[in-house]
């Protein structure tokens, strides 16, 4: 399964991270500082990206929330019959102590998984791992 993570620049480096651990686990992951290179045309790569994946991992920054491009990743989602039950919102950061602007339309309807702490990324890639085997399953 093609995962595409779709974040904001607050979260580049958890995005390389967890891609890392991701592929660890035997997913194959498209993360756009990584494929992207100088001289290509960053929305026709994307759009490749998109079209070639079958499930999204969107972690929701407080910048991401206001980011044109990750709510046109979660909108081309929505719209496609691949990506059914497989956009995995991911609320990143104590939400005691980060203002997030009020989330999207198009997200409040779904379940958020949650990454409060660093430490908590090997349990975060075991519920994405475990969310994706088990959507896969139902096909």
């Amino acid at each position: 399964m093609n995962v595409f993570i779709s974040h904001a620049n607050d979260g580049a480096d958890l995005a390389r991270e967890l891609t890392r651990r991701l592929r660890k686990e035997g997913l194959r992951v498209w993360l756009a500082q990584e494929e992207i290179l100088p001289g290509d045309n960053w929305a026709e790569r994307i759009s490749e990206a998109l079209n070639d994946s079958q499930a999204m991992v969107v972690l929701v920054t407080p910048e991401a929330i206001r980011s044109n491009h990750v709510e046109w990743d979660i909108g081309f989602a929505l719209g496609s019959k691949a990506y059914r039950h497989r956009l995995l919102p991911v609320l990143v950061g104590d939400t005691a102590q980060t203002q997030f602007p009020a989330l999207p339309w198009a997200l409040e309807r779904f379940h958020f998984l949650r990454l409060a702490k660093p430490e908590g990324l090997d349990r975060l890639v075991q519920e994405i791992t475990e969310s994706l085997v088990a959507v896969t399953d139902l096909r």
